[in-house]
């Protein structure tokens, strides 16, 4: 298997609502995209898989030092080669991948966030630097545009952090700041217990209008004459307000299942952002 056909069937596997956006891509960028979106694939899995946090810290120490031997000409990953050929051509700096490394050791050394200043410290990691290499690849050409991939990075994730409260919960993990837990009377153990009630529904409700209001304010700081290029982008916006917009109806019911979108839905989705410049 080829370092190529290895990071096509990472993206493909992972069912992300971003493999969708990738497919309107032309070949090169859409080659750029996939190997560093299985990049990231790489190093979430090792948190999300390894059970042992000893054995998990090890493994992102590892790919600290590869990120460094690939920079150095010496990739041994094949991520890293698949990856690597394209980093110059496409402004991927060895910052960004150590960037969402750290991100992700944040997942092994916390498991709590007191506020939101803290929480958005984590979302920039692991979301918004992804988002600025995205916006990259997919063609950025003015400065300006970096701050609309780093809002709508941080609006993604906080979407993904309300659609996974209850999955998240189980393995120990609350995203949701704690002192806004507190200012609704909502405490951990009732996220643990799965355990439903109206001042849970008003502290997801709270949350759910700050993600909208992200995804607001990402879309006002592109720059109209980057719209076209950043398509990709904005068919994941389309995709992930869709999603929001399905917890919002069920009534923020998250803490027992997982709430997705269609695979057709999805696609419907990017396509008319595609075809039609609508989201």
């Amino acid at each position: 298997m080829t370092p190529q056909d290895y990071v096509q069937q990472k993206a493909a596997a992972s069912g992300s609502s971003f493999y969708y956006a990738f497919l309107f891509l032309p070949p090169p960028r859409r080659a750029a995209i996939t190997a560093f979106y299985a990049f990231c694939r790489e190093v979430d899995d090792v948190v999300d898989e390894i059970q042992d946090p000893g054995l998990a810290a090890t493994k992102l120490a590892w790919w600290q030092a590869e990120v460094s031997m690939a920079f150095a000409g010496q990739p041994s990953h094949p991520v890293m080669q698949a990856l690597m050929p394209l980093c110059s051509q496409y402004a991927i700096e060895q910052r960004h991948l150590l960037s969402v490394i750290e991100g992700c050791q944040m997942d092994l050394n916390q498991t709590r966030y007191l506020d939101y200043p803290g929480l958005q410290r984590y979302c920039h990691l692991v979301a918004g630097v992804v988002g600025e290499v995205a916006a990259h690849i997919f063609g950025q050409t003015l400065p300006q545009t970096t701050a609309y991939a780093h809002k709508l990075g941080q609006a993604l994730q906080l979407t993904n952090i309300l659609r996974d409260v209850g999955e998240d919960a189980m393995r120990g993990r609350i995203y949701l700041p704690m002192n806004e837990l507190q200012r609704f009377g909502v405490t951990a153990q009732e996220l643990l217990n799965r355990n439903y009630s109206d001042r849970f529904t008003a502290l997801m409700r709270f949350q759910a209008e700050r993600a909208q209001g992200l995804y607001d304010e990402a879309l006002a700081l592109l720059p109209a004459v980057e719209r076209r290029a950043q398509k990709p982008g904005l068919m994941m916006a389309s995709i992930y307000r869709a999603l929001l917009r399905e917890i919002e109806n069920d009534n923020f019911q998250v803490l027992h299942q997982r709430i997705s979108l269609t695979p057709l839905r999805k696609l419907w989705l990017a396509w008319k952002v595609q075809a039609l410049g609508r989201l």
